[in-house]
């Protein structure tokens, strides 16, 4: 085990580091660095438990195990159903079963302005346009060697959805006002609550960025179909609730 990896499983090993005799300064500087670590660890802890996919209808079952199956791989997975039904939570689950080192990068397609899109997905070069004083990353970098989620893909206006083509293609991107094609290697997972083969026959969704996208195709039904899970996920949302305010809230019958 390196060093590096020895210190982000045990923060304390820091303190072998430090020369003796120990100055004070350089104590409580390494000291910082072991509650940041923790910090750091317990947030990874509880993001990864409530990352967790609740229930136990054969349609979750079905759900975890293609998590389980397309999680080792790079193929590009879609993620379907209706808003509410947890896709990020799936697209989560993915990568950290997925054992990529880099980060998961999510952006919500639908969430942001169609002229900040393409700055915010491929980041821009200084003086690429009116405000931009230097240059910045897009969302693509930042998710080097890890996960990109793209939700709510189906609302990603017909000018991006050709340069998305190009990077699943290429897997290059360039930055808005730049012309060097910059590599990227990440996991792109997407997802939407669209039915996209209506809106690739409106003429709304490219047919071949569809194809492109659902290499791996993961649906989500919808709870009114599996209302045996409803139970399991009252106790997960209780359990949530009592942790984070130390409030014990009960059901009744």
């Amino acid at each position: 085990m390196s060093t590096r990896d020895l210190q982000q499983k045990f923060p304390w090993a820091r303190l072998f580091e430090l020369d003796y005799p120990v100055r004070l300064d350089a104590l409580a500087a390494v000291l910082e660095e072991i509650h940041a670590a923790h910090r750091r660890i317990d947030k990874a802890d509880r993001e990864s438990e409530e990352g967790r996919l609740i229930g136990a209808s054969a349609g979750m079952q079905e759900v975890r195990r293609l998590v389980e199956q397309v999680a080792p791989s790079m193929a590009t997975v879609l993620i379907t159903g209706e808003s509410g039904t947890g896709k990020e939570v799936v697209a989560r689950q993915i990568h950290e079963l997925s054992g990529r080192d880099g980060p998961f990068v999510a952006v919500n397609c639908g969430a942001i302005p169609e002229n900040l899109l393409e700055s915010e997905l491929f980041g821009h070069e200084r003086g690429a346009f009116t405000g931009a004083v230097r240059a910045r990353e897009g969302r693509f970098e930042q998710a080097k060697g890890g996960t990109f989620f793209l939700d709510e893909i189906g609302d990603m206006p017909a000018v991006m959805q050709v340069k998305l083509l190009r990077v699943l293609e290429e897997r290059v991107i360039e930055r808005v006002g730049g012309t060097a094609s910059i590599p990227v290697d990440v996991r792109l997972i997407a997802a939407t609550h669209r039915d996209l083969p209506e809106h690739i026959e409106n003429g709304e969704f490219r047919e071949d960025l569809y194809y492109r996208l659902s290499v791996f195709p993961i649906e989500i039904l919808p709870l009114r179909e599996r209302t045996e899970d409803i139970p399991l996920l009252v106790d997960e949302f209780l359990r949530r609730h009592r942790e984070a305010r130390s409030i014990t809230l009960r059901i009744q019958d």
